[in-house]
């Protein structure tokens, strides 16, 4: 199981914003073999592709080069995030989705790459996906899960952090992304550390690593 990588930091733009639709449409993977790859974007409800600054600050967050890691992205969408982290080397992706149209998409795209041979599109419930996974087999989980303007936001974020949690192992990674910023309190009483956060227009993004509870 690959070791975290070296901790290259990057700060968040507070000027960011979440792409409108028809910026949606033109999201591009911005690193790594794919660079400049475009991914559609069908008009879904719910649908938030993570901006390019985002993805940026994350993988400089991250490093650059994924080789060796197992990645998930449970509520993978246009697989944005996924297939960023298979063009920067990861050896292993799965993107999960319940949309069929989105898996269709997700599908398609996977083929045009030829990404195949590193990237598996599987539809269904992302937190379901995670918990069937074998304990600690996974370095970094992507969480984007869709969210509205209510108070059960929380309880979706909760739940996905302990699904993820079951599948990282002790040195693994999980990002979030949610309608407000978690305390440091709050992560760690589900577990985690907090390493890095940042606001995007109205989302707050963090990167998390595993505690003991």
């Amino acid at each position: 199981m690959a070791k975290g990588k070296s901790r290259t930091q990057a700060r968040a733009s507070s000027s960011a914003s979440r792409p409108t639709a028809s910026a949606a449409q033109e999201v591009r993977i911005i690193g790594g073999q794919w660079k400049r790859s475009k991914l559609d974007v069908p008009d879904r409800p719910g649908l938030r592709p993570t901006p390019s600054r985002v993805r940026e600050t994350l993988f400089n967050w991250l490093g650059q080069d994924l080789s060796g890691w197992r990645c998930v992205d449970a509520f993978a969408g246009t697989g944005a995030l996924g297939l960023e982290a298979a063009s920067r080397g990861s050896d292993a992706v799965e993107l999960i989705e319940q949309d069929p149209e989105l898996v269709r998409g997700l599908r398609q795209a996977v083929e045009r790459l030829k990404a195949s041979d590193r990237v598996s599109v599987k539809a269904g419930d992302g937190l379901s996906a995670l918990k069937a996974m074998p304990a600690g087999s996974v370095d970094l989980v992507f969480l984007d899960p869709p969210f509205g303007g209510d108070a059960g936001n929380d309880a979706v974020s909760l739940a996905a952090l302990a699904a993820a949690r079951h599948a990282i192992h002790g040195e693994g990674w999980v990002y979030l992304e949610a309608p407000r910023a978690w305390s440091e309190p709050e992560l760690a009483d589900a577990g985690y550390a907090l390493y890095r956060s940042g606001k995007a227009g109205q989302v707050a993004f963090h990167l998390l690593q595993c505690t003991s509870i």
